[in-house]
């Protein structure tokens, strides 16, 4: 009788500890999700004819999240401009970078990692200050790596992002 009775209190305890766990558990409603696992790829060409030809997409938006390629300083056939200026060509970057996120809304704020690979970090260094002009708010993470090469003869500097925006 006594190993009943403690059957019964042991049910009626883990029954009271399932009601309270139940209670205080909100349910999940699907369209809770995070936009970025309902949306799909949003992809963007700045450049199309270059950007075919070479093979890439300049930027992709999935739900929150912005990924852009790594601006390059060139016209629009895709030709190296500023030979030489590492400082013009950096700025040229910007500007490009700058019309990839406004397209899809973000602003410079919203810009959460930024990577810029150069083929000259002392005078990479040199000209760093210039992104005082771009980041007023807050600098976002990121690396500055220093190669031998990149894509274009004479290119000098390459930067990428991704940026990340609460709609």
């Amino acid at each position: 009788m006594k190993t009943n009775q403690f059957t019964m209190m042991l049910a009626a305890f883990a029954t009271l500890i399932l009601l309270t766990v139940g209670c205080n558990t909100a349910p999940q409603k699907a369209e809770e999700k995070p936009a970025a696992q309902t949306d799909a790829p949003e992809y963007f060409l700045l450049r199309p004819d270059v950007e075919k030809a070479y093979g890439y997409s300049h930027a992709v938006r999935i739900g929150n999240e912005l990924k852009i390629s790594g601006a390059v300083s060139m016209d629009e056939k895709g030709n190296l401009t500023a030979k030489g200026d590492l400082g013009q060509q950096m700025k040229n970057c910007y500007a490009d970078l700058d019309k990839i996120l406004k397209h899809y809304g973000y602003t410079w704020d919203d810009v959460v990692v930024e990577n810029i690979l150069t083929t000259n970090m002392p005078e990479f260094v040199n000209q760093s200050a210039y992104r005082n002009t771009i980041y007023k708010k807050q600098f976002p993470t990121g690396s500055w790596f220093g190669v031998k090469e990149l894509a274009l003869p004479g290119q000098l500097i390459e930067i990428e992002l991704e940026a990340y925006k609460v709609h």
